[in-house]
């Protein structure tokens, strides 16, 4: 084991005031790179979405539940799949201490997936979940806002995903190793699906408001864009030996000391 450079005090305390000044400068830009997000132009949405919901099929306001903005998290569980993804699961752990907040500040929150409603709430009493989860099964929401792709678009590099055009599957299997489990095989398969399966559903956010009873389209981020709300990699990052990671080492929380 690499031993990590010591040092005295005075040394740690003048080395921790230069990186304050860093941290000062990064939090300066987070706040002005939000500012930007805010200044974004508003989309009108002229879709009727409908959505199945644990109080029946609805039409996107209602997800709204009377506020004039909702978040909402494209989470990874497709049709196919018999669990959620991994990753969002691990990003859908830190919600639920957070949307009772956002209902108390004008902000209404749910996640969105592909998969059925009963899939969804079996998979959500299994996690302990609390959070709004909506089926989008049957409509174009999770198409239309870039996190569902069809094999065809997979296949002929269809695929504009994070805002950029992607290699034809057939490409990026020949970069995958010969031998072995790849990192994204291994996830695919904690969802009880196949690695072109898996990545036809992607994660993502997207921001809404309604105004004069009209909802507009504000924001939306996906892949690394995510990193701010998946806590987890917040308190990694300050930790001492920070991500540490080689391949996919996080589960479904209730799935540690077993390999599903």
């Amino acid at each position: 084991m690499m031993m990590h450079k010591t040092g005295t005090r005075a040394e740690w305390l003048q080395a921790r005031i230069a990186l304050l000044d860093e941290e000062k400068a990064l939090t300066r830009r987070s706040d002005e790179i939000a500012e930007m997000r805010q200044e974004l132009p508003w989309v009108k949405i002229d879709k009727d979405y409908r959505l199945e919901t644990e109080t029946g099929i609805v039409p996107l306001s209602a997800l709204f539940k009377g506020r004039s903005q909702l978040l909402v998290y494209h989470f990874m569980f497709g049709p196919d799949y018999t669990a959620g993804c991994p990753s969002c699961s691990s990003i859908a752990d830190g919600f639920n201490g957070v949307f009772v907040h956002l209902e108390n500040h004008d902000v209404a929150f749910s996640a969105v997936s592909r998969a059925p409603l009963e899939k969804l709430l079996e998979f959500k009493r299994r996690m302990g979940w609390t959070f709004d989860w909506a089926s989008s099964d049957g409509s174009d929401f999770n198409r239309d806002f870039n996190v569902w792709f069809t094999p065809e678009e997979q296949q002929s590099g269809g695929i504009e995903y994070n805002y950029r055009r992607e290699p034809p599957i057939p490409n990026v299997l020949q970069q995958k190793p010969s031998s072995g489990e790849s990192p994204a095989d291994l996830i695919a398969s904690i969802t009880g699906t196949d690695f072109t399966t898996f990545i036809r559903d992607r994660p993502g956010l997207s921001a809404f408001v309604m105004q004069g009873g009209e909802i507009y389209h504000t924001y939306s981020s996906y892949a690394r864009g995510l990193d701010g709300v998946w806590g987890m990699y917040q308190w990694l990052d300050r930790a001492p030996l920070g991500r540490n990671e080689e391949g996919v080492w996080w589960r479904h929380h209730d799935r540690y000391g077993a390999r599903q």
